[in-house]
């Protein structure tokens, strides 16, 4: 089975060719992607115009270039792939649509993905990993462990209940006058300063919940940083590292409580922990998830990089796996600003027409 991915949510445009064995297992055929960041950089952040327009521009191309590099016409696909949300609506507009227009034109099955399943399920395609297994999506709009117990069966056990991990990283950086992407800034800097010279708080800690919460965390970082103006290059550095160790705190203790919760509700003794997203490059906090997951017998799996961040071939594996179980998608399928993986828990950033915010 040979399925193409289109993955626009944000600001990577994004195409790839995965190739499903009748055994399961997976190929990356191809795998192109193309980050804004030049785009975004001037702004120190995302603009979601910016990125829309920008997919529009560069999407075809993309795509084109994603079926030459796994030497297939579109007579040789099995079905088409895309993100259907959550995301930036914009963009998320764009990739359906192209897809729909090649599954029409091409008589092919569509499979409208929800971008976080292409996360949840990507170690199957890296690391062949079986079910269930407990996931960590740590990026910049999403901080929650999920027990994934099987295709399109996913258990929320916590979420962040403000801002995501990923976000507080960008939003120090830009506090503290470093460039976007700023994620990666914080971690490197950090590596210079000192951990304790700033007693910043590890928010919900103490408490036996799932849940995260970074906002205050953040608000510390600025009092601190205003105190210390103006800020030479060795205080950033002891901010930007303090910082690190209070997250890092956060996460170890919120993934053993994870780990535990999910041996106990499961009956697994060897748990599995995957961590996905753009923040699950930062290797601070994968030593901790490591540490949490030896403590309990278990082991951490981190897909490649490339395929941590946004990336069309999580989508496009996404697809194959759903296609496989029989599920399609016809072309009424909606662009969703927001989808939550579990739709039935209760969402902790409110709701509206759209659904669950989180």
């Amino acid at each position: 089975m040979r399925v193409l991915g289109i993955e626009t949510s944000c600001d990577e445009t994004a195409a790839a060719v995965v190739e499903r064995g009748d055994d399961g297992r997976g190929r990356i055929l191809s795998d192109v992607v193309h980050s804004q960041i030049a785009e975004h950089a001037p702004f120190g952040g995302v603009v979601p115009e910016i990125a829309a327009r920008a997919h529009v521009d560069l999407l075809d191309g993309i795509v084109e270039r994603a079926m030459r590099e796994a030497g297939l016409g579109f007579s040789d696909l099995d079905a088409i792939a895309a993100t259907a949300g959550p995301g930036l609506i914009g963009g998320v507009i764009v990739g359906l649509m192209t897809a729909k227009a090649i599954a029409a034109m091409h008589r092919l099955p569509l499979v409208a993905v929800n971008h976080l399943e292409g996360h949840a399920l990507t170690p199957r395609l890296t690391d062949d990993a079986p079910f269930p297994y407990l996931l960590l999506l740590v990026s910049g709009g999403h901080t929650q462990f999920v027990a994934v117990e099987g295709l399109g069966r996913y258990r929320r056990l916590g979420t962040t209940i403000d801002d995501a991990l990923g976000e507080a990283f960008d939003k120090t950086a830009k506090m503290l006058g470093l460039p976007y992407p700023g994620g990666p800034q914080v971690e490197k800097r950090a590596a210079a300063g000192d951990p304790a010279r700033f007693d910043l708080p590890r928010p919900l800690m103490r408490r036996d919940s799932l849940d995260f919460s970074f906002s205050g965390l953040k608000t510390a970082v600025r009092l601190a940083a205003e105190a210390e103006q103006p800020l030479s290059e060795q205080t950033i550095a002891d901010l930007c590292a303090s910082f690190q160790a209070a997250v890092t705190d956060v996460v170890r203790f919120k993934a053993e409580l994870a780990l535990k919760r999910f041996k106990a509700e499961t009956g697994v003794t060897a748990p599995l922990l995957v961590t996905a997203g753009g923040v699950a490059a930062n290797k601070g906090i994968a030593a901790a998830l490591a540490a949490a997951a030896g403590k309990l017998g278990g082991r951490v799996v981190v897909p490649p990089g490339r395929l941590c961040t946004d990336n069309g071939a999580m989508i496009a594996w996404a697809g194959a796996e759903r296609l496989a179980a029989g599920c399609e998608d016809g072309m009424n399928a909606q662009a969703r600003p927001r989808w939550p993986l579990d739709e039935t828990a209760a969402p902790r950033l409110g709701s509206g027409q759209w659904g669950a915010k989180a």
